[in-house]
């Protein structure tokens, strides 16, 4: 596994995102909306959200009232979420920093009801890398604290496509690396938490086809 490799996808992030200003697009993703539901039904108020991107679903989380702070990986994607934000009238909802999650989170213990992360964990992370973050997301969750994300899962039709980069990890030709998950991967990662749901669904037009996981810190 060649690490400089991993460590390249920044700047092929932060190209993208300067080329592309709706590169996910203007509205907030499906994923979004049911990670509301959830916050709401158990009484989420404080937001910590891995990989905001653009900050599509950022901004849908603002609108709705809850307090967002994003780790993004990009300068790019924290500009483009520090202006939506401000356009948007929501700005003291919403707090943009650039963070690589390989990287303690910069917080302190106990500091979140809820922590969200769309398709992020799913990158260029490596295993070790995941079970860091994992330990480090549930030091900054509260107790009962509600940990949402999806990931690519290995039923998505690119796994096993493209330049093999280590683990489950495949680069296909001008696109990001992807690390895909089993469910048994995801249940390994959980140490610490509840597991309240794992669900497929799918997303987009390939399609990709992703886990929605539903923790709670124990």
């Amino acid at each position: 596994m060649d690490k400089g490799i991993l460590d390249k996808q920044c700047a092929h992030w932060d190209d993208k995102f300067s080329n592309f200003s709706d590169m996910f697009g203007k509205n907030e993703s499906e994923t979004a909306w049911r990670a509301l539901e959830i916050f709401q039904r158990e009484g989420v108020k404080n937001v910590l959200e891995l990989g905001g991107g653009q900050g599509r679903d950022t901004i849908y989380f603002a609108k709705n009232g809850l307090y967002v702070n994003v780790l993004e990986y990009t300068e790019k994607g924290v500009q483009i979420i520090g202006e939506n934000a401000g356009q948007s009238g929501l700005a003291e909802y919403v707090s943009a920093v650039r963070h690589d999650l390989r990287e303690p989170l910069p917080f302190h213990g106990e500091s979140f009801d809820g922590c969200y992360a769309h398709q992020v964990l799913c990158m260029a992370l490596t295993t070790a890398d995941l079970r860091f973050l994992s330990n480090e997301v549930w030091r900054v969750l509260r107790p009962d604290g509600i940990f949402l994300y999806t990931v690519r899962n290995t039923d998505d039709p690119r796994f096993r496509q493209g330049v093999h980069r280590g683990e489950d990890m495949y680069e296909t030709k001008g696109e990001f690396i992807v690390h895909f998950f089993s469910r048994e991967k995801i249940e390994e990662l959980a140490q610490g938490f509840k597991v309240l749901k794992i669900e497929q669904c799918e997303e987009g037009s390939l399609p990709r086809r992703l886990f929605r996981v539903s923790l709670k810190k124990e």
